[in-house]
């Protein structure tokens, strides 16, 4: 009896060491299934990203999720690689381009879809990729020359400033720089017009004309910075005498290289200013601080030197020429300064085509080489409408990127 109760016991031992055998091996099926295996679910479950939470910087990569299979760690596959590089060799040449079409009246024509439109490069025809319509804010950078030679115009200048800033919305912000031959900035981008009017009187005119450093520096240091819309309204006769920097031709490919546009608005100062280099006496302007600033100056100096540099009629027609070339490049225009009554209307038409601008993107059928020019027509299919736009941009430039900002 005694051995036959002890055989029983030994039976039960074994089936409970069995048992416990069994359910060691097969725990690791039920309990530590992997944590990118989905559990059956009757909706399309959401993809995460694999990659430890301590990673970062890059794009999410998803990894293979087979059932039983360790995530990967590093590097993702080289097809994945492959495809993530033609996304951003795509992206770098994908061109934006703010296009403004007016009537010959300079009224914009609103109303426009994406089918009225056709982008050429080189003479070639682009698709259309994308197309936008929307009335934004703007930050535009008033870039006020200060120099010697604008002495006679500063409080025009003031004023033509100030009358601007007063045709923007309340949305829409200012920065405000002044140059002579050093850079100053007045106000950061703001909207406040109490400050920028403030910003704006500040500015005095010093020593020097530094027109294409001060160009050059707005470009890389102030709106690279900015999203969104954006443009420079220069206030210049456009004669360079200190730049040290840059020049002519390096600023002409600065605009075509960012997405800005740039509306140069011209002072004539060669008679106030060149001119008193054949004469001892001082000009009249009609303005009776400057008339007694310019008494001052001839009185004490006895007028600018003959030969002074920034003062022949061939360096105001090279400065002349250089604001046509930023407007052309950039896809703004010029005004000159001739009367306050035409400055007024140019700053409406500013305001209004830099909200109201249409925007079209492509991707080239021939990306071409980086540091190429590329020629750029934008035709609207309308009758009797003007179409103003960048003529040319640089491949792979900061412009060439939709979104990019440096």
């Amino acid at each position: 009896m005694k051995k036959t109760l002890a055989a029983v016991l030994l039976l039960g031992l074994a089936g409970t060491f069995v048992l416990g055998q069994t359910g060691t091996k097969t725990r690791p099926r039920v309990v530590a299934r992997p944590a990118s295996t989905p559990a059956p679910v009757t909706v399309r479950p959401e993809l995460k990203n694999d990659v430890p939470t301590e990673s970062k910087g890059g794009p999410p990569v998803l990894q293979n999720n087979t059932p039983n299979q360790p995530p990967t760690v590093g590097p993702p596959p080289p097809l994945v690689v492959e495809d993530n590089d033609e996304v951003i060799k795509i992206d770098t040449n994908f061109v934006t381009l703010p296009v403004s079409v007016l009537d010959r009246d300079g009224r914009f024509i609103s109303g426009l879809g994406q089918r009225d439109f056709k982008i050429f490069e080189n003479g070639a025809e682009q698709r259309v990729e994308y197309f936008a319509s929307v009335e934004t804010p703007f930050t535009v950078v008033l870039l006020l020359d200060v120099s010697p030679s604008t002495q006679y115009k500063i409080d025009e200048i003031q004023m033509a400033a100030i009358a601007f800033v007063d045709q923007l919305r309340p949305n829409d912000e200012v920065m405000v720089v002044a140059f002579d031959e050093d850079y100053q900035i007045l106000t950061r981008p703001t909207n406040d017009r109490y400050r920028l009017r403030r910003a704006i009187q500040m500015a005095n005119f010093g020593s020097g004309t530094s027109l294409y450093d001060a160009v050059g520096k707005t470009i890389d240091r102030e709106l690279r910075a900015i999203s969104g819309r954006k443009a420079i309204v220069l206030f210049t006769d456009g004669v360079d005498t200190t730049s040290n920097r840059a020049d002519f031709e390096t600023t002409i490919r600065q605009v075509e290289e960012v997405d800005a546009l740039v509306y140069p608005i011209r002072y004539d100062t060669y008679r106030q200013y060149a001119g008193s280099t054949r004469r001892r006496v001082p000009i009249r302007t009609g303005n009776v601080w400057s008339d007694i600033l310019g008494s001052i100056i001839v009185g004490q100096t006895g007028g600018i030197p003959s030969g002074a540099k920034g003062t022949s009629s061939e360096e105001y027609r090279v400065g002349r020429e250089y604001l046509q070339e930023l407007a052309r490049y950039s896809g703004g225009r010029m005004f000159e300064a001739d009367t306050v009554t035409n400055l007024d209307a140019s700053f409406r038409s500013i305001a209004e085509e830099l909200r109201r601008q249409y925007s079209l993107g492509y991707y080239p059928v021939n990306s071409g080489e980086r540091g190429e020019r590329r020629r750029i027509r934008v035709r609207v299919m309308r009758p009797d409408v003007v179409v103003r736009t960048k003529g040319s941009y640089i491949v792979g430039a900061s412009n060439s990127t939709l979104g990019s900002n440096r």
